[in-house]
């Protein structure tokens, strides 16, 4: 079984493609920085520096191929975001027609394509659309917020004993660690008994609030841990300062705005199969308490 596994040096895409090397399929992993997965090399997979957006390189990387992985990759640097998503979907999905990929697993978002004007939550319901259009079977992953987001904080709870976040501090929110997404994807990529075109919410354990998680942090790490609620104004500057454009920064701030919608995406209501094992606690103890001094 040769499984091609896009925008792989990521948490999800790393964690995808460490499965499915596990399970000895043939691995092609694509990437932009592939010296970022040397490791992997290393355990017989083959890293082709390909990225997204490369329409005759993913053709010639997917021959053959019997399962896709995607995830559209963050691009701060682009003049529209939307065209990014919309541009690297139909670079994949032409991948997967021409080639005749079976099966297809994409990461999208709770919330997909609900209605306009969510950034990147609307995007990633076109990017379905334009998967679905293939033919092939195809699944869409819809997880919740991330956890890992927290690992971007580590300064802040060193320095100020502080994370913060632009919602509302008793905002209800389905944390879901990245590693319990790479593994249902991968999953899905080893089975080839399933089909057709569905979707699965994944949620994680349980829905936690921003006070919620802090109270958590602070018994982990034995101290005090605050919350404090940053406005979308402000994220849009951090953004603007690390080279994101007028565009990315608009878009952006729309998902910040969506996300923080107590009515909006994250009211989705919880069904047994969208629960994920990991949960808050699991990941403090062991991905973000060791970088913790």
């Amino acid at each position: 079984m040769k499984i091609v596994i896009a925008a792989a040096s990521g948490n999800i895409g790393r964690r995808t493609a460490e499965k499915v090397i596990q399970a000895e399929a043939e691995t092609i992993l694509l990437t932009r920085h592939p010296e970022k997965l040397a490791d992997l090399v290393a355990q017989g997979a083959t890293v082709k520096p390909i990225g997204s957006d490369d329409a005759i390189g993913l053709l010639d990387a997917t021959q053959n191929a019997d399962a896709l992985f995607w995830l559209t990759p963050p691009k701060l640097d682009t003049p529209s975001l939307y065209d990014w998503y919309i541009q690297t979907a139909m670079a994949g999905a032409t991948a997967v027609r021409e080639n005749g990929i079976k099966r297809v697993v994409n990461i999208s978002s709770i919330g997909a394509g609900a209605k306009p004007n969510l950034g990147t939550v609307s995007f990633v319901g076109e990017v379905e659309s334009i998967f679905n259009q293939t033919g092939a079977n195809v699944l869409h992953l819809r997880p919740g917020y991330f956890m890992e987001n927290f690992l971007t904080q580590v300064k802040l709870i060193q320095q100020d004993h502080s994370v913060s976040c632009p919602y509302a501090s008793d905002h209800d929110i389905p944390w879901i660690s990245t590693d319990d997404i790479g593994d249902e994807a991968a999953r899905y990529l080893l089975d080839d008994s399933w089909a057709g075109q569905w979707t699965r919410n994944l949620m994680g354990p349980e829905n936690l609030t921003l006070l919620e998680t802090t109270a958590i942090l602070s018994q982990v790490f034995d101290r005090p841990i605050e919350y404090v609620r940053v406005t979308v104004e402000s994220l849009q500057q951090q953004l603007a300062s690390i080279g994101a454009t007028p565009d990315v920064q608009t878009e952006l701030g729309k998902l910040f705005i969506a996300l923080g919608d107590p009515d909006g995406v994250y009211a989705t209501a919880r069904t047994p199969d969208a629960v994920t094992p990991t949960t808050f606690e699991q990941f403090v103890k062991n991905k973000l308490l060791p970088n913790i001094c």
